[in-house]
């Protein structure tokens, strides 16, 4: 499947930065800011990933930023985009205990940015967002398994009409 134009140079602004990044930790691998806008560029190019890619994206972004904050623990967006990033795992998985262990997580790294930052209001907003996350993945997960019954009807009926038509 071919992405539309604007979604293909999404992707390589993002790889750059992503190449960017790891050429600049190369030269100060103590930096948490190159860290985590090495973990920010794997975090979008994940998106454009699936299933097993997408979640070794994510994890690889995850390790980015704890690496960050390893080094500056306050660091306030490093524990955003954990956050964003905690909250992207979670909807990957279909067991919803596992999920909302993610969100949990994801939920206490928007807590501790917006303590280290109060006024940010995205931040804040994240925060909000994150008390949702448990409902809309219930939803999520409420639609794919309709499509997924939907799917093996359409193959039963097939299956059906080709044995009634062959003979």
């Amino acid at each position: 499947m071919e992405l539309p134009r604007d979604e293909l140079e999404r992707m390589i602004f993002f790889e750059e930065a992503r190449q960017r990044a790891e050429l600049d930790h190369k030269e100060n691998p103590l930096d948490p800011q190159v860290l985590t806008r090495w973990g920010g560029a794997m975090l979008e190019l994940a998106h454009f990933k699936q299933g097993n890619e997408a979640v070794e994206m994510i994890e690889l972004a995850i390790a980015k930023f704890q690496a960050a904050l390893d080094i500056e623990p306050k660091k306030h967006d490093a524990l955003w985009c954990l956050g964003n990033a905690l909250t992207s795992q979670g909807f990957l998985f279909q067991e919803a205990e596992k999920a909302y262990s993610h969100f949990d997580e994801a939920k206490t790294c928007f807590q501790r940015a917006l303590n280290e930052e109060p006024a940010n209001e995205i931040y804040r907003k994240a925060l909000e967002m994150t008390d949702k996350a448990p409902g809309l993945h219930a939803e999520l997960q409420r639609q794919l398994a309709e499509q997924q019954i939907y799917h093996e009807a359409s193959k039963t009926v097939q299956k059906k009409h080709q044995e009634c038509c062959a003979g």
